[in-house]
């Protein structure tokens, strides 16, 4: 039975209500999913080069609207107003991206057999559920939603519960933009609507990016009824600084990495893990940047750490600073919360951690920074993979052959070289271990939602025989 409790939208910033929306009820669950599944119907047999028109629409109304939308998700979960700018317009790279792109991507691949054609086709799954959190509001969205779109499948999106207002705003833009009414569907509903949609047998593959926790269920969820799908999940990805980087550009670049978003990333820099010759001076002027950040009213454009998205976040941030002060770390800046109204906290840089620490051993999910010294480039990888998450990491050493060595021994979807962990829609992204599998963006991303076929026309040539069955 799903719960009646109303969905509310909460400024963070003020902690004034937004607004409050009554969860679908399961008759309309199902005339959405209804609609949906006649309109994705209706898509397959589109055209591919078509539906790329779709996509190329979808991208001129997100910048046509970027004023409206970046504060929409200002207002819903506190993203200081330039970086939600920055976040449509990467919404609107990713659909010109496909759009241009990902028809090739699609294209019928020839192979050589012995029939006379033999090819791959990809071909759309059918409807595709979205189980998609509120870091990053449309990003997350856009980041599935136009591949699967452009290879045919439709999309019923269940967004987290604190950015309602974003989530139907997400509708409207594929609607505007011409595509069948329904083939995307946002449904206003909470968790628990979420093992009806899986088990439903129109929903065909599902996409989630969470948790650890709720990625466990949800698996398990999608592996009872036989269903694909695509988990991106937690992360506490490594920022490795080796004695021959660049240190001042490290250091300006850790702050970025750890306060982005409010440091509300799963691939934000989160363990600073620093070789003992420079872990002095990389820590005093990564604490310097972090100490001079200005934090405040995410619609001012000085500002550039906003509030946390809710009350929770900043209590799990303060109770793992507090337990690492503890067992031995020691803050170097920040790491408190101001007074008066919104959920604000001053990003911090904790050193003398070691790994067990709480800011270390667990995800710390906002700007808490944590600096472990390592004796050496091996020691730092080690270091690296000794947590349960392998989402992203970042290598930063001036001696690009040691790199190119010390890559392959990270546990990570992505290393990025002297450079800032970041999605981008000509990579694939995702994770090992317990941080997820399968892979968004890219070509990858491309093919995810699709079913892989093998056609083999005959006869066989040269009179030679059809291979042997299995």
């Amino acid at each position: 039975m799903m719960s009646v409790r109303q969905i509310t939208s909460v400024n963070p910033a003020t902690e004034e209500v937004l607004g409050r929306f009554d969860p679908h009820t399961p008759d309309r669950i199902e005339a959405a999913l209804a609609k949906a599944a006649t309109a994705a119907a209706q898509w397959r047999s589109v055209p591919i080069e078509v539906r790329a028109q779709h996509l190329q629409r979808a991208a001129a109304i997100l910048r046509a609207d970027r004023d409206r939308l970046a504060a929409l998700i200002t207002e819903e979960m506190g993203k200081p107003i330039a970086e939600a700018e920055a976040e449509v317009e990467k919404s609107a790279w990713c659909c010109e991206y496909y759009a241009e792109h990902g028809p090739a991507m699609l294209a019928d691949e020839p192979v050589e057999t012995t029939a006379t054609r033999s090819h791959i086709t990809y071909e759309p799954l059918g409807l595709v559920l979205a189980v998609m959190p509120w870091n990053f509001p449309l990003w997350q969205v856009f980041r599935f939603a136009p591949p699967a779109l452009l290879a045919g499948n439709g999309a019923v999106l269940k967004h987290a519960s604190n950015v309602p207002r974003c989530a139907l705003a997400i509708a409207e833009i594929w609607e505007q933009a011409g595509c069948p009414a329904g083939l995307f569907s946002t449904l206003l509903a909470g968790p628990d609507a979420v093992p009806g949609l899986i088990a439903d047998d129109r929903i065909r593959a599902l996409t989630l990016t969470g948790s650890t926790e709720v990625g466990a269920q949800v698996a398990a969820m999608a592996a009872a009824h036989l269903k694909p799908q695509v988990l991106e999940l937690g992360g506490s990805d490594p920022f490795i600084v080796l004695a021959d980087a660049d240190i001042p550009a490290a250091a300006a670049a850790a702050v970025t990495a750890r306060t982005l978003n409010g440091g509300q990333s799963c691939i934000s820099g989160k363990r600073f893990i620093v070789e003992d010759a420079v872990a002095e001076e990389f820590t005093e002027a990564f604490a310097a940047g972090v100490a001079a950040l200005t934090v405040g009213d995410p619609f001012d454009r000085d500002v550039r750490v906003g509030p946390l998205a809710r009350a929770s976040i900043r209590t799990d941030l303060l109770d793992q600073v507090r337990r690492s002060i503890s067992a031995g770390a020691r803050v170097v800046t920040g790491g408190t919360a101001p007074d008066g109204p919104g959920f604000y906290f001053r990003p911090a840089v904790l050193d003398n951690v070691t790994p067990e620490m709480a800011v270390a051993a667990e995800e710390t999910f906002g700007p808490v920074a944590a600096v472990i010294q390592a004796k050496g480039p091996a020691e730092a990888v080690d270091i690296a993979n000794g947590t349960e998450f392998g989402l992203g990491a970042a290598l930063w050493t001036s001696d690009l052959d040691r790199a190119s060595h010390l890559v392959p021994s990270i546990d990570a979807g992505a290393v990025f070289v002297n450079g800032i962990v970041a999605s981008d829609p000509r990579l694939p992204f995702g994770g090992v271990k317990r941080s997820g599998y399968g892979r968004e963006l890219g070509v990858f991303g491309a093919r995810q939602f699709t079913n892989v076929k093998s056609v083999w026309t005959g006869p066989a040539q040269n009179g030679q025989d059809h291979p042997l069955s299995e």
